[in-house]
């Protein structure tokens, strides 16, 4: 079966396909990323990078990427097709694992205000090593809780956050 655009006559190509749906998402999610970080308040003392710091860089880039895919896009790039060795592309999703892992990120925005940074972030590790298949059995909670620990001794020790 030939995809749409290759379907169509000489000189007529679609203009919409779903990698521009996907090109489109990411600059207004950038988009979203920059307005939220400009309701974060600082104190005027502070040294050192600032919490606007991060989420601005990322807002940024993903708005300077997205452009450059929704061009990329309009132009007639396609993604190339999988030509790994150690992946199947005619294998079904694994559904369970995106399952695991999606519930792993709500439940981790759910408990962060309440059980705070060292202890969300070591169950988010956690949860997602064993969602996303990262070994059986999955990796000790005390390693977990390393990762979350060191995480949050870079953020606030490193980048004076």
């Amino acid at each position: 079966m030939s995809a749409p655009d290759e379907a169509a006559p000489a000189g007529k190509r679609r203009w919409w396909r779903p990698e521009l749906g996907l090109a489109l998402v990411v600059p207004a999610l950038g988009v979203l990323v920059v307005l939220g970080t400009l309701d974060v308040t600082t104190a005027a003392s502070q040294l050192g990078l600032g919490p606007r710091f991060f989420p601005m860089l990322v807002g940024g880039s993903m708005i300077l990427v997205g452009l450059f895919y929704v061009a990329d896009v309009l132009r007639g790039g396609r993604g190339d097709p999988e030509e790994s060795e150690d992946v199947d592309v005619d294998a079904p999703s694994d559904w369970r694992s995106v399952g695991l892992v999606s519930g792993v990120f709500l439940a981790f925005v759910a408990v962060l205000d309440v059980l705070g940074w060292i202890i969300a972030a070591s169950l988010l590790f956690f949860g997602l090593a064993t969602g996303g298949g990262g070994g059986r059995p999955p990796p000790p909670p005390g390693r977990a809780g390393g990762g979350g620990g060191a995480d949050y001794k870079v953020m606030v020790n490193l980048f004076v956050i």
